[in-house]
């Protein structure tokens, strides 16, 4: 089994962050980005479609509704409708409260610039309770799916490798079944990618490479249209016999 090859073909087919996708920049850190993922991780956070987070994102984008101030400006009322206009219909109610009540938060206690939160969180325990903190209805999922994208960006974001990115990586044979610590498999992965010649910084796309195929495709079942489909029934074998 060719590892590099397994790689490579990962990252050709679906090499490419959530964030990077909505054509969100968080290479440099900048609080505007940070911000502008921030609500589409909001968005991530509920049991949703991805096409109906993403056309909901991109109105959020289209009609400039990007930071704190414009959204608390909008109101509760044109917030809905915004969601709804990008069928956010089953969680608009629920989530324009939230939104306001975070960006009323976010204002209070950070200024309304999230790498504030991060400088004052002691460690990455801390960063992800404050995220939580900012309101109702953030929780650990909408917390890690914020922070797994700024993995190598924010020095604390250490949230813990999504169990579907696991499961595409033990069907490609890149994690063994019987590596059960998620530390130790964090510290396979980091170790794969880089030591093929591989960016830490870029880690984030290799981690969203294996959740959209192990979400699309092995959670699924949907191993016959899997362009990985030929490693994976490689790996099947050679551990067989």
């Amino acid at each position: 089994m060719n590892t590099d090859k397994i790689l490579e073909q990962l990252i050709s087919w679906k090499g490419q962050t959530y964030s990077q996708e909505l054509g969100i920049d968080l290479s440099q850190g900048k609080s505007e980005e940070t911000f502008k993922w921030f609500i589409a991780a909001i968005l991530f956070g509920a049991r949703i479609s991805e096409t109906i987070v993403k056309n909901t994102y991109k109105r959020f984008a289209e009609y400039e509704i990007l930071t704190p101030h414009k959204i608390i400006s909008l109101g509760w009322q044109r917030l809905v409708d915004v969601l709804d206009s990008g069928g956010y219909v089953r969680y608009d109610f629920k989530t324009a409260d939230k939104l306001l009540e975070v960006m009323q938060n976010l204002l209070k206690i950070y200024h309304g610039d999230l790498n504030n939160l991060h400088q004052l969180a002691s460690d990455s325990s801390e960063l992800e309770q404050r995220i939580q903190d900012l309101g109702k209805g953030i929780g650990p999922t909408t917390a890690r799916i914020f922070l797994r994208e700024l993995r190598y960006i924010w020095d604390k974001a250490k949230p813990p490798i999504s169990p579907i990115a696991v499961l595409c990586a033990g069907n490609l044979g890149i994690v063994h079944s019987d590596v059960e610590n998620i530390n130790n498999i964090m510290e396979i992965l980091n170790k794969i990618w880089t030591q093929y010649g591989r960016d830490i910084k870029d880690f984030p796309v290799f981690e969203s490479a294996l959740i959209r195929v192990g979400k699309d495709y092995c959670r699924k079942n949907h191993c016959s249209i899997c362009l990985l489909n030929s490693l994976c029934k490689e790996v099947h074998y050679n551990s067989i016999s």
